[in-house]
Protein backbone atom coordinates (compact mmCIF):
# COMPACT_ATOMS: atom_id res chain seq x y z
CA UNK A 1 0.00 0.00 0.00
CA UNK A 2 1.24 3.18 -0.18
CA UNK A 3 1.93 5.79 2.14
CA UNK A 4 -0.55 8.13 2.37
CA UNK A 5 0.31 11.63 2.29
CA UNK A 6 -1.55 14.49 4.52
CA UNK A 7 -2.56 18.32 3.29
CA UNK A 8 0.59 19.56 5.74
CA UNK A 9 2.86 17.20 3.76
CA UNK A 10 1.59 19.10 0.18
CA UNK A 11 1.69 22.78 1.97
CA UNK A 12 4.90 22.15 3.38
CA UNK A 13 6.73 20.89 -0.39
CA UNK A 14 4.85 23.88 -2.26
CA UNK A 15 6.64 25.77 0.01
CA UNK A 16 9.91 24.63 -0.45
CA UNK A 17 9.29 24.77 -4.10
CA UNK A 18 8.76 28.34 -3.84
CA UNK A 19 11.73 28.92 -1.54
CA UNK A 20 13.56 26.97 -4.32
CA UNK A 21 12.66 28.56 -7.24
CA UNK A 22 13.33 32.16 -5.30
CA UNK A 23 16.70 30.81 -4.81
CA UNK A 24 17.17 30.56 -8.60
CA UNK A 25 15.66 34.15 -9.18
CA UNK A 26 18.27 35.16 -7.46
CA UNK A 27 20.90 33.76 -9.75
CA UNK A 28 19.46 35.44 -12.59
CA UNK A 29 19.92 38.93 -11.17
CA UNK A 30 22.95 38.62 -11.60
CA UNK A 31 23.17 36.53 -15.26
CA UNK A 32 20.78 36.32 -18.15
CA UNK A 33 21.10 33.02 -19.18
CA UNK A 34 22.48 29.87 -17.18
CA UNK A 35 24.37 27.03 -19.69
CA UNK A 36 24.55 23.36 -18.74
CA UNK A 37 24.88 19.59 -20.56
CA UNK A 38 21.42 18.31 -20.92
CA UNK A 39 22.48 15.13 -19.67
CA UNK A 40 25.50 14.04 -16.60
CA UNK A 41 25.67 11.38 -19.10
CA UNK A 42 26.72 10.57 -22.53
CA UNK A 43 23.80 9.35 -24.46
CA UNK A 44 22.86 5.95 -24.55
CA UNK A 45 20.99 3.81 -27.05
CA UNK A 46 17.37 4.37 -27.70
CA UNK A 47 16.36 0.87 -26.60
CA UNK A 48 17.64 1.42 -23.13
CA UNK A 49 15.46 3.03 -20.44
CA UNK A 50 18.61 3.66 -18.44
CA UNK A 51 22.73 4.21 -19.29
CA UNK A 52 24.30 0.97 -19.56
CA UNK A 53 26.91 1.47 -16.59
CA UNK A 54 23.33 2.92 -14.32
CA UNK A 55 22.79 0.47 -11.48
CA UNK A 56 19.43 2.48 -10.08
CA UNK A 57 15.83 1.60 -10.96
CA UNK A 58 15.30 2.92 -13.95
CA UNK A 59 12.77 5.07 -13.05
CA UNK A 60 15.95 7.05 -11.10
CA UNK A 61 16.37 9.24 -13.91
CA UNK A 62 16.44 12.15 -11.83
CA UNK A 63 20.13 10.99 -11.39
CA UNK A 64 21.13 11.15 -14.98
CA UNK A 65 18.68 13.77 -16.68
CA UNK A 66 19.25 16.20 -13.22
CA UNK A 67 20.04 19.34 -15.02
CA UNK A 68 16.78 19.27 -16.59
CA UNK A 69 13.97 19.27 -13.61
CA UNK A 70 15.05 21.97 -11.67
CA UNK A 71 13.65 24.97 -14.67
CA UNK A 72 10.47 22.45 -14.66
CA UNK A 73 9.94 22.86 -11.12
CA UNK A 74 10.36 26.61 -10.84
CA UNK A 75 8.97 27.40 -14.38
CA UNK A 76 11.82 28.80 -16.26
CA UNK A 77 11.93 28.43 -19.33
CA UNK A 78 14.96 26.28 -21.23
CA UNK A 79 15.56 24.43 -24.06
CA UNK A 80 18.34 22.10 -25.20
CA UNK A 81 20.34 22.38 -28.37
CA UNK A 82 22.17 19.78 -29.97
CA UNK A 83 26.49 20.73 -29.68
CA UNK A 84 27.98 17.61 -30.92
CA UNK A 85 28.68 13.93 -30.70
CA UNK A 86 30.70 11.76 -28.07
CA UNK A 87 33.54 9.85 -29.64
CA UNK A 88 31.08 7.17 -30.44
CA UNK A 89 28.50 9.18 -32.41
CA UNK A 90 26.14 9.75 -30.07
CA UNK A 91 24.86 13.13 -29.58
CA UNK A 92 25.75 15.84 -26.50
CA UNK A 93 23.29 18.36 -25.56
CA UNK A 94 23.51 21.88 -24.29
CA UNK A 95 20.63 23.63 -22.01
CA UNK A 96 19.75 26.78 -22.16
CA UNK A 97 18.11 28.43 -19.18
CA UNK A 98 16.79 31.84 -18.80
CA UNK A 99 14.83 33.79 -16.16
CA UNK A 100 11.57 34.13 -15.23
CA UNK A 101 9.56 35.26 -18.56
CA UNK A 102 13.12 35.16 -20.84
CA UNK A 103 11.32 32.76 -23.05
CA UNK A 104 12.39 35.04 -25.81
CA UNK A 105 16.08 35.16 -24.69
CA UNK A 106 16.47 31.30 -24.40
CA UNK A 107 14.97 31.27 -27.69
CA UNK A 108 17.01 33.82 -29.14
CA UNK A 109 20.52 32.28 -27.87
CA UNK A 110 19.31 28.67 -28.98
CA UNK A 111 19.23 30.28 -32.53
CA UNK A 112 22.46 31.90 -32.52
CA UNK A 113 24.09 28.82 -31.44
CA UNK A 114 22.84 26.49 -33.68
CA UNK A 115 23.59 29.40 -35.95
CA UNK A 116 27.57 29.12 -34.90
CA UNK A 117 27.42 25.61 -34.33
CA UNK A 118 25.06 24.09 -37.20
CA UNK A 119 24.42 20.24 -36.70
CA UNK A 120 21.07 20.14 -38.88
CA UNK A 121 23.49 18.01 -41.53
CA UNK A 122 24.84 15.72 -38.95
CA UNK A 123 23.01 12.41 -37.59
CA UNK A 124 24.08 10.62 -34.62
CA UNK A 125 25.30 6.58 -35.89
CA UNK A 126 22.93 4.20 -36.66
Amino acid sequence: MAHPHLATDYVRMKQRRLDYHARVLEFFENYDLLLTPSLSVAAFPVERLIPEHWEQHPWDWLRWAGFSYPFNLTWLPAATCPSGFTRGGLPVGLQIVGGHRQDKKVLQASRAFETAQPWAQRRPIE
